[in-house]
């Protein structure tokens, strides 16, 4: 028998170890250990008080939540992927605001990550109402899309860069290709496929089949798929390091020794509360739930972010030097929800 031990274990108890005297068990642990920097240190700094703004956003606090200038003045997301407020509204307003019907919630969960902008959803509903499978014909919603753009709105978010899809759908217009491309996943039953996959990985695998959707792009939305009753993958299952994320690992660690992106990612979720604790960083983490692999995974995008202000010294992979999104303080209350099956006591978010 093999076991693979490499991911498991605590990157303070990273040793070499030697071959167990039982022949019938190799045990591979990784040699080369990750070298880290100064902004290893700022990456558990940044999740520590980003999530203290959180809370004190949640506790109606009044601002200003931080003392850490570069938190006061630029964009970061939370420490938390599902506490930002696009993935708040898909939960809020998309997925359990509807028909819980397999097809419906695949339908409205892809329809609203495509474009991930708010304003889009609300725009759709208003012209065309209650927003399901059934009801959908590609003229009505190419007609508002369409009339939108043509009027000067932005129907996408700046958050992913969404490919086109000409070359696969043969449109003029973005959206058009998008929409065929959700025709053409609900034509496959994709939802089905993806209720019937074994693993996390699996079911990524079935997403990345699709024309215009990358590695880091079929991740993401099976994260936001897997916020549903479809499926029910743990989210400490399976991770895809996007190219922020990539961009901060460079900067936490000067070498990754034998560990590959995906490995460090796991290392960091499996060693958070060491870190906290040696930092000495009070880490109050999301009602009992620690930070996961795609937590993981975002806040090393943040911290590229972070590292250019606070250690302008380390470069990355994409030569960034500046931040570009200001911090804007709102203090409109949000009512938080989380996926029912997290088992969040749901009194906490009554406000």
């Amino acid at each position: 028998m093999t076991v693979n031990a490499s991911n498991h274990i605590p990157f303070a108890a990273l040793k070499p170890k030697n071959k167990t005297k039982n022949e019938d068990l190799t045990i591979h642990v990784k040699r080369s250990l990750p070298e880290p920097t100064v902004v290893f240190s700022s990456y558990w700094h940044l999740a520590s008080e980003r999530q203290n703004i959180f809370f004190k956003r949640f506790d109606n606090t009044l601002g200003p939540w931080t003392d850490d200038p570069i938190l006061r003045t630029y964009k970061f997301t939370n420490a938390y992927r599902a506490s930002d407020r696009v993935s708040q509204f898909l939960l809020n307003d998309v997925i359990y605001a509807g028909s819980q019907r397999p097809e419906d919630l695949f339908f409205r969960t892809m329809l609203f990550k495509l474009f991930n902008k708010i304003e889009t959803w609300e725009l759709l509903q208003e012209r065309l109402g209650e927003i399901t499978w059934h009801h959908y014909e590609y003229e009505k919603f190419n007609a508002v899309l369409s009339k939108a753009i043509e009027s000067g709105k932005t129907i996408y978010s700046s958050a992913y860069i969404m490919p086109s899809g000409s070359s696969s759908f043969g449109s003029p217009r973005k959206h058009q290709n998008h929409l065929r491309l959700i025709e053409m996943m609900m034509g496959d039953r994709l939802f089905e496929q993806l209720q019937n996959a074994t693993s996390m990985q699996a079911a990524y695998e079935l997403i990345l089949r699709y024309p215009t959707i990358g590695s880091f792009l079929a991740y993401q939305y099976l994260i936001d798929i897997n916020y549903t009753e479809l499926t029910n993958f743990d989210e400490m299952e399976f991770v895809v390091p996007g190219p922020g994320a990539r961009d901060g690992i460079t900067k936490c660690f000067k070498s990754r020794g034998d560990y590959s992106e995906s490995d460090i990612i796991r290392m960091m979720a499996e060693i958070q509360d060491e870190q906290f604790t040696k930092l000495g960083l009070l880490f109050k983490n999301l009602f009992g739930r620690k930070l996961q692999l795609i937590d993981c995974q975002n806040l090393f995008c943040e911290v590229d972010k972070y590292a250019r202000v606070a250690h302008p010294e380390i470069a990355g992979l994409s030569g960034r030097t500046r931040i570009k999104q200001t911090h804007r303080p709102t203090y409109k209350p949000i009512q938080y929800m989380y996926p029912p099956k997290w088992g969040f006591d749901s009194t906490l978010f009554k406000k």
